[in-house]
């Protein structure tokens, strides 16, 4: 009971970091989704491959997210990792919404009211075999695959293009594909 409240806790202080972050993004350009994204074929299991560094994923490993549908037509979110310190696992459970029903690239998450954050889907692998996701104001970027590892060709082109859609790509965090064999969620 108490480390689920802790997960909520962090979560809570992270999409609340989201939601101020995101007020603004002064002097970048918008940031470029892609033009469609397919739900159903979204959905399912994703491995993080890498990511900026953030608070509330602080000592995580192994992070993986899990969206399904939802009754009513939202997205159930479970994002699970284990922690460095003694490999225990942590989930944290939300919910996402669409918020650019033409494209399907632009949604909001929240894992505890009133706090929410920007989920913007900005690269998508042509069979969704990879999927990139930022924010607005640059500050957040998860690079995220179906396997546990990815291509470093492929991983080395997709920092490039988010460099140049004004992310940070040197801070990024690339994970170690033997986490996920060693006890993943």
């Amino acid at each position: 009971m108490q480390i689920t409240f802790i997960i909520a806790v962090t979560a809570v202080l992270g999409i609340g970091a989201l939601t101020l972050a995101n007020a603004g993004s002064p002097g970048l350009p918008p940031l470029q989704t892609v033009a469609k994204v397919d739900m159903t074929r979204y959905l399912g299991r994703w491995y993080e491959i890498a990511r900026l560094p953030n608070r509330f994923q602080k000592g995580c490993a192994g992070s993986t997210a899990d969206y399904t549908l939802r009754e009513d037509g939202e997205i159930s979110v479970i994002n699970s990792c284990r922690k460095e310190q003694d490999g225990s696992l942590e989930q944290v459970t939300g919910r996402a919404w669409i918020v650019d029903a033409a494209s399907n690239a632009q949604l909001k998450v929240t894992f505890f009211w009133p706090f929410r954050g920007d989920y913007w889907i900005i690269e998508l692998g042509k069979e969704y075999e990879y999927a990139v996701v930022g924010t607005p104001n640059r500050k957040y970027l998860w690079i995220l695959s179906r396997t546990a590892s990815m291509d470093d060709g492929l991983y080395e082109a997709i920092l490039q293009r988010a460099g140049q859609q004004g992310f940070n790509s040197s801070a990024v965090i690339r994970e170690n594909a033997r986490t996920f064999k060693a006890g993943a969620p």
